[in-house]
């Protein structure tokens, strides 16, 4: 195995631990509210909500997320686009290093 696929390898141990992952996006929206003559919706300038949006099964879906959880919502979807862009990278290093031995050992057959 290369030098670069080692060092992927320690990064894919170092995140295995990381908790909690998520992949999605958080979005602070504001919405009207069902209230009669609510204030703040009358003035236009409703009511700030966190909103999860994510794919699963082709579909796209949305939660609400509480204040309290968006700091570690947040902090999952860090580590998620961390892990993600391992994935990408473990993946293009795993055809190039597939390809540097196969002209390797095509070479060696000439000789």
């Amino acid at each position: 195995m290369k030098k670069k696929l080692k060092a992927l390898e320690q990064s894919f141990r170092k995140l295995a631990g990381t908790y909690p992952l998520a992949k999605g996006s958080l979005a602070l929206v504001r919405r009207p509210c069902i209230r009669k003559k609510c204030r703040a919706c009358e003035s236009g300038r409703k009511h700030a909500a966190w909103i999860f949006t994510f794919r699963q099964g082709g579909r796209q879906h949305c939660r609400y997320v509480p204040k309290d959880l968006v700091g570690p919502l947040r902090q999952a979807l860090a580590n998620g686009r961390r892990m993600e862009a391992l994935l990408v990278e473990a993946g293009a290093d795993l055809i190039e290093d597939y390809r540097r031995e196969r002209k390797r050992g095509s070479a060696s057959d000439h000789e």
